[in-house]
């Protein structure tokens, strides 16, 4: 009884939900798609019905995809059904090589920014600014099959 209470409290840590995120690609922040997993259930220990706000763990949610929001291995965009998403960098020269296949704006960087007045902005980086001269370099001797198949779960 004890391993299930500690179990169920358990939470991921911004470094889990890293690993999370490299594991699997391409992440939603909130509500699934598909194959691809979202990262608010992840934190959560369970699926979320509804909003994640309304969730008894909406701090500790809110608090680490604040803090993968941060991480310079993640681009955060809205590639999935316009709805933030999590693309860890091992596919980013896939993205560059497919790039043809998504709209562009799906893959505006998203960065929030505090302001010195207190306000959150929404900072975009429009694609290809984001993308450092590596990346494209890989992107551009990626294949197109293997891109496809490292994309699947978004095309």
């Amino acid at each position: 009884m004890a391993a299930r209470a500690a179990q169920e409290t358990q939470v991921l840590t911004p470094a889990e939900a890293l690993r999370f995120i490299e594991r699997h690609g391409v992440v939603c922040e909130s509500a699934r798609r598909g194959a691809i997993p979202a990262l608010a259930d992840a934190i959560a220990g369970e699926p979320i019905r509804g909003n994640w706000w309304s969730h008894a763990r909406s701090r500790e949610i809110f608090a680490i995809t604040r803090a993968v929001r941060e991480t310079p291995q993640v681009l955060v965009c809205r590639i999935v059904d316009g709805k933030i998403s999590y693309i860890h960098e091992r596919l980013w020269p896939a993205l560059v090589r497919l790039v043809a296949n998504f709209p562009r704006e799906r893959l505006t960087r998203l960065r929030e920014v505090h302001t010195e007045s207190g306000k959150h902005v929404l900072e975009e980086t429009p694609f290809p600014d984001w993308v450092p001269e590596k990346i494209a370099a890989a992107g551009k001797r990626f294949s197109e099959r293997a891109a496809e198949q490292a994309l699947s779960m978004v095309l």
